[in-house]
């Protein structure tokens, strides 16, 4: 039988790269440490660490073993949490959200919910990705709605993701802007401009289009909301790459499409990874769900704000459609 405790301190090993600086995290002493790995690779009959001059690096076997500590103390701090309420007056819920996946969802979501399960302590905290994975691996938070660019969802082992949409980008440039009659753009067109950036996401996806289409990315200003990245735009500080959700731009700017391949954020729900999900976590889910797949908010969905039609150009058949300008 594997001993937790092992696990517990083969994971530091793991996060801190050495002997030394794990036991300091643990409280324990290099010495404890390396006995404590010693009698694990014994128990195994395998190693589980290498060391060298430059740190300890897991073998196969301890990486295994690692994400199995991971799926394990999740489920430990889940239960924990879980216990926890029931000695609570009420069933409690909590949803971790982004702020524009929340404020573009839960309006369609949460009525129902809260009608039918009144019962229900109901709690949502605003996390970004990365935190709202925590949230839920800990068990601070029963589900979260997140959202992930280029690459694999952000979850780790004993968390599920279930794709909700695809929230295409758009461009947001200033109407008097030469290129802001456009039906689509591609943003290699826009490389002298000086953009907002409406979040680090974004930030990151520009900056590694730009190193491919061999331009420079000049910041004229970075913010954590989308919403004030359009005012800045409409400001004439510079033209920024909204997600569709989070489209409001001011009366004195213009959406355009991005040119394919069109970049999109897609939106999941985190859940925890149990043989029977709590009810209320799949109630709520299922209310999500619902409500990212209703006609007006699955993909290809036009901007939030009411649109108005940029001029049409010959040179792109969808330009009656696909060319819109969303007004506050």
């Amino acid at each position: 039988m594997i001993d937790v405790q092992r696990l517990r301190v083969l994971r530091a090993v793991a996060e801190h790269g050495s002997f030394n600086k794990a036991a300091g995290a643990l409280l324990l002493t290099p010495s404890a440490v390396s006995q404590h790995i010693a009698a694990l690779e014994r128990s195994l009959g395998h190693p589980v660490a290498e060391r060298s001059t430059r740190g300890v690096t897991l073998t196969e076997a301890g990486r295994l073993l690692v994400d199995a500590a991971e799926t394990i103390a999740a489920e430990l701090d889940q239960v924990r949490s879980a216990i926890d309420r029931l000695s609570a007056g009420r069933p409690r819920l909590t949803l971790a959200t982004f702020t524009s996946g929340g404020r573009h969802l839960l309006p369609s979501a949460l009525p129902r919910f809260v009608a039918e399960r009144p019962e229900v302590e109901l709690t949502v905290l605003e996390a970004e990705p990365e935190a709202a994975v925590a949230l839920v691996r800990s068990g601070g938070a029963d589900l979260a709605l997140a959202y992930h660019f280029d690459g694999p969802p952000p979850v780790r082992a004993g968390l599920d993701w279930t794709p909700l949409m695809d929230d295409p980008m758009w461009l947001v440039l200033p109407q008097a802007h030469p290129l802001a009659g456009r039906a689509c753009l591609d943003p290699a067109e826009l490389g002298g401009a000086r953009w907002v950036l409406g979040c680090l996401k974004t930030e990151a996806f520009l900056r590694g289009y730009a190193a491919l289409a061999g331009f420079e990315l000049q910041v004229a200003a970075s913010t954590t909301d989308y919403f004030f990245a359009q005012t800045l735009v409409a400001a004439g500080v510079g033209v920024s790459l909204v997600p569709q959700i989070s489209l409001a731009p001011p009366a004195s700017c213009t959406a355009v499409r991005v040119a394919p391949p069109r970049p999109a954020r897609h939106l999941g729900l985190i859940t925890p990874r149990r043989r029977t999900p709590h009810p209320y976590t799949r109630a709520l889910a299922k209310a999500l769900t619902a409500a990212a797949t209703a006609p007006e908010a699955g993909p290809g969905a036009p901007p939030a704000a009411p649109p108005t039609q940029t001029p049409r150009t010959a040179a792109d058949p969808e330009a009656g459609t696909a060319g819109t300008e969303a007004r506050a």
